[in-house]
């Protein structure tokens, strides 16, 4: 069973192939781009095989990617997990990917226009404290363009902590890890 998660201010929940659409709308905002994709403008066919292996994830090891929604546009709307309106669009995404033989990575993005507001920080932090308390996760790692100092500061809000650097792709990378407390 896929989870739905709660913060203060946002709705977390599984995406789907139903969400293919709007979620390549999103990933294809060149300031999200920029970073998450180098640059490169995802086909429908690459958001599509992205969802379908993040529900493949999910399947498989209980985790994935996560679509969050802001909780006081879905109380107005009366929706509680799958927002239909057209209007209430996605606020952002957070979740791991599975890495073979690797831990998981985490990856997460909030709507250029919400940026600021601390959504990527507090999804992230529900995705994280569900797969430390409730998956028994030991790793989650995370890698991050040099450059997007934002992002950076949600690793490390986070208490992720830096364990390296490389270029890749001609474009520097911090990569970043995280553990649960005891």
């Amino acid at each position: 069973m896929t989870q739905v998660l709660h913060t203060e201010r946002l709705m977390l929940r599984p995406s789907t192939m139903a969400d293919l659409d709007a979620v390549r709308s999103l990933w294809t905002e060149p300031d999200v781009r920029q970073f998450l994709f180098d640059d490169h403008t995802l086909s429908r066919q690459e958001a599509s095989d992205f969802l379908a292996a993040s529900d493949a994830s999910f399947a498989q090891q209980g985790y994935g990617l996560w679509l969050f929604f802001e909780r006081s546009l879905l109380e107005q709307s009366g929706e509680v997990i799958a927002p239909s309106d057209p209007s209430l669009t996605i606020t952002g995404f957070s979740g791991l990917i599975a890495v073979p033989d690797e831990p998981p990575s985490l990856v997460f993005g909030t709507r250029p226009q919400l940026w600021g507001r601390g959504y990527a920080t507090e999804s992230t932090a529900a995705v994280l404290r569900y797969v430390f308390d409730e998956l028994g996760l030991e790793q989650v790692v995370a890698d991050v363009d040099e450059p997007n100092t934002a992002s950076i500061r949600v690793l490390e809000r986070l208490e992720m902590v830096q364990t390296g650097r490389a270029i890749v792709n001609d474009r520097p990378l911090l990569y970043y890890a995280l553990q649960p407390t005891k």
